[in-house]
């Protein structure tokens, strides 16, 4: 069964209440076996529009990752997001 991605893609308003949003967020990760690829390293803009932090979750699953984002601790943790970040997240499948 092929593995399944958050491609997420952040500007970050309010740095210390992000760190709310990290916490909160972590208790989705952890009971959906989220493994984290990629948060926040050196970037290179190479087209399009470019956001500060860019974030790779790794799932089992393309349908683990929808539970996790579509999940009440998840969407406990997106509300903080929502209100210091800017940003779009995809889910995706791989091959």
């Amino acid at each position: 069964m092929p593995k399944g991605y958050w491609i997420a893609r952040v500007d970050i308003r309010d740095a210390e209440r992000y760190k709310d949003y990290v916490a909160a967020a972590k208790i989705a990760f952890d009971k959906y076996g989220a493994r984290i690829l990629a948060r926040g390293g050196a970037y290179e803009k190479a087209e399009g529009e470019g956001r500060a932090r860019n974030v790779i979750i790794e799932f089992e699953s393309l349908q683990a990752a929808h539970d996790c984002y579509h999940s009440p601790e998840y969407q406990r943790a997106a509300a903080i997001r929502r209100q210091v970040a800017d940003g779009e997240i995809v889910l995706v499948e791989g091959v």
